[in-house]
């Protein structure tokens, strides 16, 4: 007991001689040491770090998890969990929330219906987002979040810890040089009164506190220089940092690439089935509704070279099955003629380039005369204008009624 409060106190003048020091300091009363500049130049950067590493985990948290109740109680059951040692459950996305609901309701609505056969297949498709959406986050958090936080954590925290301790050798170093500027300056003013044989006595005892002094000066210096050294060392490895995390930045870039693929692929085989489904159930009648942008130009999608078995939508292919066509694979279009009924007005959304002599090249916002012939991919339409005919593909047009 007495052990601990003599280091109780002894802790407490320690503490309030370094917040004497530090007031000092402040109000420009007392010298203080500096660092040295490469020192300082390896703090800065260190901080610097650490701040956009801050903002960056949080803001990724955000884009992962957006919505901040869930985030919270994300990081709660993560907390609980970690604290149980057992593996966090993988949890439900709102795509594969949102798909079990659409299988559901058709269910209900019966799905031999139009609308139960489309919840249906949408729903499937929906969940399968949601799949691959977990999927990302899964390997995002793994991959990127982790290392981060790893290091805000862990590594930081450990540097803050040998700063402080710097810190605090270096007040302790310029708490010893002020006694020893002290003890030396009330030496040479004893040293300088007349009568030297009277004062031996007391100046033998400031000479005995001055070399005290330089003593406990030469310990701080020697703690204080080991200090800075660890500090350096630990700085130093910010770099090794930097190149870990721009490994986790690549892998995370690779990770949203995949997740927009599939999103890319499974949107594409969507469009198509639900084009095909409608085709059958009602001609035409999905392209008609199926409005794209009003832009001037057919907007590029994604690369299809990245996705195998994937047609871009404004692109689609212009085989024409069941329909004559010549050995080079061209359609006779000359062999099309125009039905007596089924024949219809459309206006053109987006110019449009012909690739062959079987298509018919289009204008923005002209009108045309469309129809459709047995076994034609409907994708496409016949189309002509006064004298011209040929192929045109739906998405570039507006039925109308």
């Amino acid at each position: 007991m007495d052990f601990n409060l003599k280091k109780l106190t002894s802790d407490a003048g320690v503490f309030f001689t370094r917040a004497v020091q530090f007031t000092e300091e402040k109000l420009g009363s007392a010298e203080k040491t500096e660092l040295d500049a490469h020192l300082e130049n390896l703090i800065a950067r260190a901080d610097c770090t650490k701040n956009w590493t801050e903002k960056i985990f949080r803001q990724t948290e955000v884009l992962l998890q957006p919505n901040p109740i869930d985030h919270t109680g994300a990081r709660i059951e993560e907390f609980f969990y970690e604290k149980l040692d057992k593996k966090i459950p993988s949890r439900t996305t709102n795509g594969e929330l949102l798909g079990q609901y659409m299988l559901d309701a058709a269910k209900d609505f019966g799905p031999g219906t139009p609308y139960g056969s489309t919840l249906i297949t949408v729903g499937e498709y929906q969940s399968r987002l949601g799949g691959a959406e977990r999927e990302f986050l899964q390997t995002s958090a793994i991959n990127f979040l982790t290392p981060l936080r790893n290091f805000l954590e862990g590594d930081w925290r450990t540097i803050s810890k040998e700063r402080r301790l710097l810190e605090n050798r270096r007040l302790d170093l310029d708490i010893c040089k002020a006694r020893v500027k002290k003890a030396k300056q009330a030496e040479a003013k004893a040293a300088a009164e007349p009568d030297f044989q009277e004062t031996r006595p007391r100046n033998y005892v400031l000479s005995a506190s001055a070399s005290a002094a330089e003593q406990e000066l030469r310990v701080a210096q020697t703690e204080f220089d080991r200090q800075a050294e660890v500090t350096r060392l630990l700085l130093e490895g910010i770099s090794s940092t930097h190149v870990n995390h721009l490994r986790c930045l690549h892998e995370f870039v690779e990770a949203q690439a995949t997740y927009y693929a599939q999103c890319h692929q499974y949107m594409q085989e969507l469009q198509k089935e639900l084009s095909s489904a409608n085709s059958d159930t009602y001609p035409n009648s999905f392209a008609s509704n199926a409005k794209p942008s009003t832009s001037a130009t057919c907007p590029s999608p994604v690369s299809s070279a990245t996705l195998p078995g994937v047609s871009p939508p404004c692109l689609a292919s212009s085989s024409t099955p069941g329909i004559a066509q010549e050995p080079s694979g061209q359609l006779k279009i000359q062999d099309v003629q125009q039905p007596s009924t089924g024949h219809r007005k459309a206006k053109v959304l987006y110019d449009y380039d012909a690739h062959d002599t079987s298509e018919l090249s289009l204008l923005a916002d002209e009108l045309i005369t469309v129809y459709t012939v047995p076994g034609m991919d409907p994708d496409w339409l016949v189309g002509e204008r006064g004298n011209q005919k040929g192929k045109v593909p739906v998405t570039y047009l507006e039925l109308l009624s």
